[in-house]
């Protein structure tokens, strides 16, 4: 399903960043720019953010080894989306 309709991300390539990176991604900024993206509207932050605590709830344990700095999920600080003209 198409969750960005500004830079046409389905919730499969949000899935994927998390999965392929050495270091996941803490914030949806970082999602966005593991696609090779930026934020252009902002209403799909709160959509990519769900998927990003969905994929983290269902790991198998060995993500939190990917956090930098032992760093939980629960603990990375929220996006603020902004808008651009």
């Amino acid at each position: 399903m198409i969750v960005c309709s500004c830079n046409v991300l389905t919730d499969h390539d949000v899935r994927s960043a998390m999965s392929g990176a050495d270091e996941l991604p803490r914030t949806t900024h970082q999602v966005y720019g593991c696609l090779g993206c930026r934020v252009e509207c902002g209403r799909c932050v709160a959509t990519i953010r769900k998927i990003m605590d969905i994929t983290h709830e269902s790991c198998d344990g060995d993500c939190d080894s990917r956090w930098p700095l032992g760093v939980t999920h629960a603990a990375a600080e929220p996006d603020q989306a902004v808008a651009t003209p």
